[in-house]
């Protein structure tokens, strides 16, 4: 990710981003560049995307991939590669959503120290949130660090042959659904 060097304010952001071709995400005044994803990558996020719509149908909950926003106080603006929101507040504005229960990230070389560390910090201050899910692109590897009622975090690992559980929107699936079609 590289950051523009120089303080920029949440409505600068949001007007720079409403007008520019390449999605950027925004913390702390720092405006950052998207980095293109892999074929992996895009095929892990439509294998979790289908299982998660099928899941959902018609429920009140909504589903989002890596095109909307997720913000909290104007501190930050991020493009999760997916999540789920089921808060009536979060039909209000087509771009931004505020109330996500259930956030996930497919990892990359250049993103995984990120969100991991600073975007998880940084997620966890959304009082709905209840999940956040992180899959690995070059093993069969998913990281749930689910809210706990303490308001600490647990963390659970599932790899080759596990079935993961999303306890956030009661969804099971085999892990291998997720990286299924994979080179």
């Amino acid at each position: 990710m590289i950051a523009v060097p120089h303080y920029i304010s949440p409505s600068d952001y949001l007007e720079l981003e409403e007008n520019s071709p390449h999605p950027h995400e925004y913390r702390e005044g720092l405006v950052y560049a998207i980095a293109g994803g892999t074929d992996n990558h895009d095929r892990i996020a439509l294998n979790l995307l289908s299982q998660i719509n099928l899941h959902l149908g018609s429920s009140e909950c909504r589903f989002y991939s890596g095109n909307v926003k997720v913000n909290y106080q104007d501190k930050f603006y991020y493009y999760p590669d997916a999540f789920v929101t089921c808060d009536e507040r979060d039909r209000q504005d087509r771009h931004i959503k505020r109330h996500p229960k259930l956030i996930i990230e497919v990892l990359s070389k250049s993103t995984r120290d990120f969100d991991k560390g600073v975007k998880f910090n940084d997620y966890q201050q959304i009082e709905e949130l209840e999940e956040y899910v992180l899959i690995e692109q070059e093993e069969q590897r998913v990281e749930c660090r689910r809210r706990q009622s303490d308001n600490t975090w647990e963390t659970v690992i599932y790899t080759l042959g596990d079935r993961v559980q999303l306890q956030s929107i009661d969804l099971e699936l085999a892990i291998a659904q997720l990286y299924q079609g994979l080179d």
